[in-house]
């Protein structure tokens, strides 16, 4: 079909693909393997399960490049709008799945439930500061991991920043709680599966317009990137388009949903090894609010590898891992400019902290919130973006490029 005259394709570039890096490649592979065999002798079949979901999570992030921060910059700045768009596609096809579930209170004969917060200042101040660490640790929650997994030293830091604001969001915590707030409302509840399913995907197809517009009137047309395309698709080595991408993580939290019972998450974990890591330099947690729940407690007392998020997060590194040994990327380097450094402390302290305070990260309060139907994941996802558009600006100040 030949494209509008409003629309036109970015020129193509060929280079030469690398090649694959065998020894890491395999390394990774073997991991991951002993590592659904581990889990599945000591915890359980479904537990390896989630956690080789976490390793296609990781994969498809990794070759799509399906980043957040990055697709949320580029609309900011550039007022660009593929990544925005790949976003409400991951929603629209999620939510197909997900509100006739929840609506029903089970899966494929498996009991489901949604991710449903209260909505509260909590929410606008944690997504906030959630949205300005992006721009200024250089990735979300699921971005920090996988390019971590993908080779990245200046990662590694923003992750142990991260964890730490994530146990000082903990501590925070119960004292937000304390703040006056709506309770959890969900529009599959208010509306019943089919209008709250209408109304989500008419929201998405808005957006996606909006982003449309705004891509016009800044540049005279919308311009398509060729890897959103099917054109060279390369399953095993990448790149994968933003489309697969989308459809890629869509399947990821319809699994997760399906074998854990809830939606995807990943910053809870943190808050689970900061602990632990804590416990085993001589502090006592069991007196934390945060920790109080039987449930929590039990949680610091067993293996991480009993944590359904923590197996999928270390899953996720592993995935990544693999595909960036696969396409030939995987090169870390450990030399990291000392503004960028202090900018990545920085910004992992406002993700961990911003996640705990909010309810939620980009997965757990924006993905599966939204495909949850909760108004505290639609509130949350403004918030971070006025964040987000803060964290750019200040971005130069950390020796970042805007772009």
């Amino acid at each position: 079909m030949p494209l509008s005259a409003d629309v036109r394709p970015l020129p193509t570039v060929v280079a030469a693909r690398p090649s694959v890096q065998w020894a890491p490649s395999a390394a990774a592979l073997a991991t991951i393997a002993l590592g659904a065999a581990y889990i599945a002798q000591t915890i359980s079949g479904k537990q390896a399960a989630l956690f080789l979901v976490g390793v296609a999570a990781g994969i498809v992030l990794y070759h799509a490049s399906f980043g957040f921060t990055s697709a949320w910059r580029a609309f900011i700045i550039d007022r660009r709008g593929d990544g925005v768009r790949a976003q409400m596609l991951m929603l629209a096809v999620t939510c197909l799945v997900f509100f006739p579930a929840l609506g029903a209170g089970q899966l494929f004969g498996q009991p489901v439930r949604g991710s449903v917060s209260p909505i509260g200042l909590g929410i606008v101040v944690g997504s906030f500061m959630f949205g300005m660490g992006m721009q200024l640790g250089g990735g979300c929650a699921s971005g920090t991991l996988f390019t971590v997994g993908g080779g990245s030293a200046r990662m590694l830091v923003t992750l142990a920043a991260f964890i730490a604001g994530s146990v000082a969001g903990a501590t925070h915590l119960p004292r937000w709680e304390t703040l006056p707030a709506f309770k959890p409302s969900s529009l599959v509840v208010q509306f019943g599966p089919a209008l709250g399913l209408a109304i989500s995907l008419t929201a998405f197809a808005a957006i996606a317009a909006a982003t449309i517009v705004i891509e016009r009137r800044r540049h005279g047309a919308v311009v398509f990137d060729w890897r959103q395309t099917m054109r060279g698709f390369a399953p095993l080595r990448g790149p994968w388009p933003l489309a697969a991408g989308a459809i890629g993580l869509a399947a990821v939290n319809i699994a997760t949903l399906y074998l854990a019972g809830r939606p995807w998450g990943v910053t809870s974990a943190f808050v689970l090894w900061g602990g632990k890591i804590l416990q085993f330099a001589g502090a006592d947690l069991h007196s934390w609010s945060y920790f109080a729940p039987a449930a929590r407690q039990a949680e610091l007392g067993a293996s991480v590898l009993r944590d359904i998020t923590s197996v999928m997060d270390f899953g996720l590194i592993l995935g990544a891992l693999a595909a960036a040994t696969a396409a030939g990327r995987f090169a870390p380097t450990w030399r990291i400019p000392g503004r960028s450094l202090a900018a990545a402390l920085l910004g992992g302290l406002l993700l961990g902290y911003g996640a705990r305070i909010a309810y939620g990260c980009n997965i757990g309060a924006f993905f599966s919130g939204i495909a949850s139907g909760s108004l505290h994941g639609w509130l949350w996802f403004p918030c971070a973006l006025a964040g987000n558009f803060v964290g750019t600006r200040l971005r130069p100040a950390f020796g970042l490029s805007r772009r």
